[in-house]
């Protein structure tokens, strides 16, 4: 929200009140309070007629430190309030004298200027971080109401990433983003996740710690500073710095909640019928035995919406007209080995025979008067379950609990953004803080119920809206995208965004929602999704069946021939990449990972939004092009491409051109890559049989790769030190065969412990019986 007019002019109808000096410091044992008048204090009468601003600054944990500024403080208190997590206390160093009052805690100092103007830094021992200096802390009146907010500088080349699952451009500078709940698409600034958190190339991030509207003026207002307004008389914000990004979000995720980790079979291909389609359980035993016949690995079917007869969503029961036997049909599909999955949304229509119920009994939300809420948005006269109401939150669970016991094994959790404000909750929330916080409330009412009946570790959802604390419940997907090479590129961005957000999983309809893709976008897109955490094929008023896109007379790959070959990839890739979830579940780093969260020492990673690291060591370069062609950046080093073994020199940018079953899949140099030996499925011991393939190992280097059990625990960690032309490799926790294979390695000079075999990627090692350590000499 911008306030001003220019650099020094005020919007009309805007008076300001901006923090001018600090008048005096309060000491605590591990806070400091600062009093900043706004205007300057020369003498007693000046304290007189005048606003005052009072800041306080304490620590949560290291490297955090926590402002949170009042107007006036004798407001009722608000809620609902983000869940903060308590850490252990850290270690805080204070001190204070005329001219500078400063806290520190771990590497992190805000210092607090005395003796002249307002100025807040933010710093790393003598580096100054940013700052809050003239003009930027302050109170605004306007036509609109009261606001506060807090400007903090950017330096040169500071790029701004974050605040949730955005589809505008991936660096955030120039960008006004107010942090509103909507369901606008992938094609608009709109956003289904709205998370007050941005990360910055220097090494910092910010935690806005309120679920209203925040409003960013990003590069915009002031092109120096990023501005972040919320209504009212407080503000209250988080400086968390890492010093790098992904310690950023290790330490955002502890405060505000680690992502749990999916089960396994999550990870591999998921089936839909589509939304609008025709479909029954004929067209459901087809589409399953389509995929089989054609050796295409399937793991979930999802159910969307017309599971559930037209007007009474949601009645969380079988149409009967299409689904007659609902029981049995999810035996015969669980028979093949299928999970499965169901869309609710948290509405009730007034068909809905539970509409009655829950108006009868006060869980669904209501309006001032007493009556409750309804609108015709999405389901004729529909209600809003209100999850503020523990009974409410008991009732809707118990739906869920009846779905399971039938044989779901997850839920799609679709909408939750449009909630209005003219409504009362049950607890006496605000409807205006509850308006992005909603969804809080319905994905963990969703997700508990999936981890009560089913156990921890096997819950996952499929949601499309979240807010700060969201990612504790995943998995998340990116919503209404259209079929085009446009939507897929604006997709992989919103990813990317939430990402860096402290969403560790996510996913996207492959081939796109609206509209019907052609064979060129499905086929890329294919590839793209299955080198995602989660991947779904799913559309709006077609099918996602990859037959339907076989062109009768190409010469290349069908679709299918697509479908098949990157299913089978993830399945054998899911060693690594199920540890990859669990260093999301465990520090916060999303399996997706933005460029410049991996190489922060990189500057030309700093605004790359077209490719992304798969986990810390291969990279992803999709083709949003029918002609193949790919621009991609590599940092420095040689990385190899782990589908064709082409070795490519790093620290520039590639152009290649891929067929239709290749794209930039690139092994980082120095790194193992545990490959699995099932291409079935995803959910398998993943160290039974497992290949550790060694890329490009530098001399006096050291490698690990971890490989771990379908509990997320450590089976075999992998530990490789190369010594001139020796290689040591050291593998923990053998019980079961495995082996090595030296990429691009054509041949070795001898092997204690095993057998070399040279093969067309490099030399396989194959290990003694019971090995678990060779020496290999090249």
């Amino acid at each position: 929200m911008k306030f001003t007019d220019g650099y020094w002019g005020i919007r009309e109808g805007v008076t300001p009140h901006y923090a001018v000096h600090v008048y005096d410091v309060d000491v605590e044992p591990d806070a400091l309070t600062v009093y900043a008048p706004t205007r300057r204090v020369n003498h007693r009468g000046d304290t007189l007629n005048l606003p005052l601003l009072t800041a306080r600054f304490s620590s949560p944990m290291e490297n955090v430190i926590r402002v949170q500024v009042w107007h006036h403080k004798g407001g009722q208190p608000r809620r609902p309030e983000f869940t903060l997590y308590p850490q252990p206390a850290p270690d805080v160093a204070i001190h204070n004298d005329d001219k500078a009052a400063t806290l520190t805690t771990g590497q992190l100092t805000a210092r607090i200027e005395r003796a002249g103007d307002w100025k807040v830094q933010f710093k790393d021992d003598d580096k100054v971080i940013t700052e809050s200096g003239w003009r930027a802390l302050g109170i605004m009146d306007t036509p609109e109401g009261r606001f506060i907010h807090e400007q903090l500088a950017l330096g040169v080349g500071e790029c701004v990433y974050g605040l949730g699952e955005r589809f505008t451009p991936f660096v955030k500078n120039g960008q006004v983003v107010d942090l509103w709940q909507e369901d606008g698409g992938t094609s608009s600034e709109q956003a289904y996740k709205n998370v007050p958190l941005y990360l910055t190339n220097r090494g910092y991030g910010v935690f806005i710690n309120h679920p209203e509207k925040v409003s960013l003026e990003i590069a915009s207002e002031k092109v120096e500073r990023v501005q972040f307004s919320v209504p009212g008389e407080y503000l209250d914000y988080f400086f968390i710095y890492g010093p790098t990004p992904k310690a950023v979000l290790d330490r955002y995720t502890a405060l505000t909640g680690r992502p749990a980790l999916p089960p396994a079979w999550s990870f591999g291909l998921w089936l839909t019928t589509s939304f609008t389609t025709d479909y029954d359980e004929d067209t459901v035993t087809g589409f399953i035995q389509g995929m089989a016949d054609r050796d295409l690995p399937l793991h979930v079917f999802h159910f969307d919406c017309f599971w559930m007869k037209a007007f009474h969503w949601c009645n969380f029961e079988w149409d009967p007209a299409v689904f007659p036997d609902p029981v049995g049909m999810l035996q015969r599909l669980k028979a093949r080995g299928l999970k499965i999955c169901v869309w609710i949304n948290p509405y009730i229509a007034q068909r809905s025979a539970l509409f009655d119920e829950g108006m009868a009994h006060g869980y669904l939300l209501k309006r001032p008067d007493g009556s409750v809420f309804q609108w015709d948005k999405w389901q004729a006269g529909m209600g809003l379950v209100d999850f503020t109401n523990p009974e409410a939150r008991r009732w809707y669970g118990d739906k869920l609990r009846a779905l399971v016991d039938m044989g779901a094994d997850s839920f799609k959790t679709d909408f939750g953004e449009r909630i209005p404000t003219d409504v009362v909750y049950f607890d006496g929330s605000d409807p205006v803080l509850m308006h992005n916080y909603y969804t809080q409330l319905y994905n963990q009412t969703v997700f508990e119920v999936l981890e009560e009946k089913l156990g921890k570790g096997e819950a996952t959802v499929f949601a499309r809206s979240a807010t700060a604390g969201g990612q504790q419940y995943p998995v998340h997907w990116g919503g209404d995208s259209t079929a085009t090479f446009e939507s897929m590129a604006e997709s992989l961005r919103g990813g990317l965004s939430l990402g860096m957000s402290g969403f560790g999983f996510w996913s996207h309809d492959m081939g796109g929602f609206e509209l019907t893709a052609s064979a060129d976008v499905y086929k890329r897109w294919c590839a793209f999704g299955l080198l995602s955490s989660h991947s779904r094929l799913h559309g709006n008023s077609s099918y996602r069946v990859p037959w339907l896109f076989d062109e009768a007379a190409s010469t290349g790959p069908t679709a299918s021939d697509v479908l098949r070959f990157f299913t089978k990839l993830k399945c054998r890739l899911m060693p690594y990449l199920f540890d990859a979830a669990i260093e999301a579940h465990e520090h916060g780093a999303p399996m997706l990972r933005a460029m410049p969260l991996e190489f922060p020492d990189d500057p030309g990673c700093d605004t790359l939004d077209r490719q992304y690291m798969l986990g810390g060591s291969l990279l992803v370069a999709p083709i949003f092009s029918s002609d193949g062609k790919v621009d991609y950046y590599l940092p420095e080093g040689r990385w190899t491409n782990f589908l064709s073994n082409h070795v490519v020199e790093g620290g520039r940018w590639i152009r290649e051109t891929h067929g239709y079953l290749s794209l930039p899949l690139m092994a980082r140099p120095n790194s193992i890559i545990a490959v699995g030996a099932n291409e079935q499925k995803p959910d398998y011991d993943f160290a039974g049989g497992v290949t550790f393939h060694l890329f490009e190992l530098a001399d006096n280097a050291t490698a690990t790769a971890r490989v771990p059990t379908l509990k997320g625990e450590t089976a075999l960690t992998a530990t490789a030190t190369r010594a001139g032309q020796e290689i040591h490799v050291v593998v923990e926790g053998v019980t079961k065969p495995w082996s090595v294979v030296l990429r691009n390695v054509t041949a070795v000079q001898s092997v204690k412990g095993g057998v070399a075999q040279a093969e067309e990627q490099g030399t396989r090692i194959i290990p003694d019986v019971k090995v678990g350590a060779i020496t290999i000499q090249l």
